[in-house]
């Protein structure tokens, strides 16, 4: 068991919408205490290195504002749990990488083909794995899992994560082998959304590791046929676990499938897509969040402001927080609602003052004041949000 202190540190923030936790940290490193240690790399939400515990809540330093956390109390910082701790914040992810290269997360094609294969975006099969793909191995998902905690043995939510997006794809020719290794892992997720809570690019591991229970229960013969189901779905627990639910998970599984009946195997695996799939692949609806008075925003200026709401996939509520980036211009009431997600690879953009660009950090790309590209390698222009003005007060839709 770890054991933890915290030391004190006061900073006078003068901006909190644009200061993150990173830039709390560097402040912390440069300022009072040299010896402070922890990772970071791209500071743009893309490599995952500055996974931590912020305020009891798994997060990237660098995508979590100030802003995003209670006012006027402290603020937590302290390493990811279920890791073995290098010094401070930064831990070893000897462990995370070992699980995650248990689940087989390379692609090996079924048959060789002397052109690359034509996957349409709006394809079922594309959407089916949709953001599923854009995992970071960032951990955090792995810390505010309880059962990583308990099985030693069980690869976690990223690994099956990756898993899923391989077995859901047809051109893979992994499907038994991989199956083989991850199954036993997905009865021991207990369904708590934790680890859909917390990751930075809004997957849901859950769905993932359903979507995996769910193709167990689809193609039986399949996995008999593989010897899936003749082999120990769960491996050997630790001496603190439970085992007794895991065998009654394998033996439901087993009883489903071939205890009763094909129809009846379908009709069991129709509920899991129901309850586990259905849920999260849903259409929400648009709603009307309210910002601040017109008056508010500077004319001639661009400001960033935090959009906070609440989501709700299924029977899974979200707390939900986006930045968006309101721009007036001077002289007038006339708004522009900017969204502040580079559309190259999804990372941050911010408004440059000085240069009166809209600029991404990581990629380089830069954006004129009504958002068209004029450098790097976005392909588009900045995507705007819906918006409307109600006595005064600005509204902006969200989905």
């Amino acid at each position: 068991m770890r054991s933890y202190w915290f030391e004190n540190y006061l900073l006078e923030i003068n901006d909190e919408k644009n200061t993150t936790i990173l830039d709390l940290l560097l402040r912390i490193q440069k300022e009072q205490d040299p010896s402070l240690a922890f990772r970071y790399a791209c500071r743009v939400n893309m490599c995952g290195s500055c996974g931590m515990v912020i305020n009891g809540i798994e997060g990237l330093a660098c995508k979590t504002n100030v802003a995003d956390l209670p006012q006027g109390r402290p603020i937590t910082i302290r390493p990811l749990n279920h890791f073995p701790i290098v010094k401070d914040l930064v831990i070893d992810m000897e462990p995370f990488f070992r699980k995650y290269q248990e689940s087989i997360p390379f692609f090996d094609p079924a048959e060789e083909l002397s052109e690359p294969a034509i996957i349409r975006p709006d394809s079922p099969e594309r959407k089916k794995i949709g953001l599923a793909t854009e995992c970071i191995q960032c951990g955090c998902c792995v810390s505010a899992c309880t059962m990583a905690r308990y099985y030693d043995a069980y690869v976690g939510p990223a690994s099956l994560n990756r898993a899923f997006t391989l077995l859901a794809d047809s051109r893979d020719g992994l499907f038994d082998l991989r199956m083989n290794q991850v199954l036993a892992s997905c009865y021991n997720c207990r369904t708590e959304f934790n680890c859909t809570e917390v990751c930075p690019k809004e997957i849901s591991p859950t769905r993932s590791i359903k979507y995996i229970q769910r193709l167990a229960l689809m193609e039986p013969r399949r996995l008999k046929k593989a010897g899936l189901l003749e082999t120990p779905l769960t491996p050997a627990p630790p001496p603190n676990a439970d085992f007794s639910e895991n065998q009654e998970r394998r033996l439901f599984l087993k009883q489903a499938i071939f205890g009763l009946g094909a129809v009846s195997a379908l009709m069991v695996g129709s509920v899991f897509a129901t309850a586990a799939i259905g849920p999260t692949l849903r259409q929400t609806s648009p709603r009307w969040i309210p910002l601040q008075k017109v008056t508010e925003y500077p004319e001639g200026q661009v400001s960033a402001e935090v959009v906070a709401f609440e989501t709700k996939d299924g029977y899974h509520i979200r707390q939900e927080r986006r930045t968006v980036l309101v721009s007036r211009k001077a002289g007038s009431d006339e708004i522009t609602v900017f969204n502040s997600t580079c559309t190259h690879l999804g990372c941050k953009v911010h408004w440059d003052e000085s240069k009166k660009r809209f600029m991404c950090a990581c990629h380089g790309g830069t954006f004129d004041e009504n958002g068209n590209v004029t450098a790097g390698p976005p392909p588009r222009p900045l995507d705007r949000y819906t918006f409307k003005i109600e006595e005064t007060v600005l509204y902006v839709e969200v989905v």
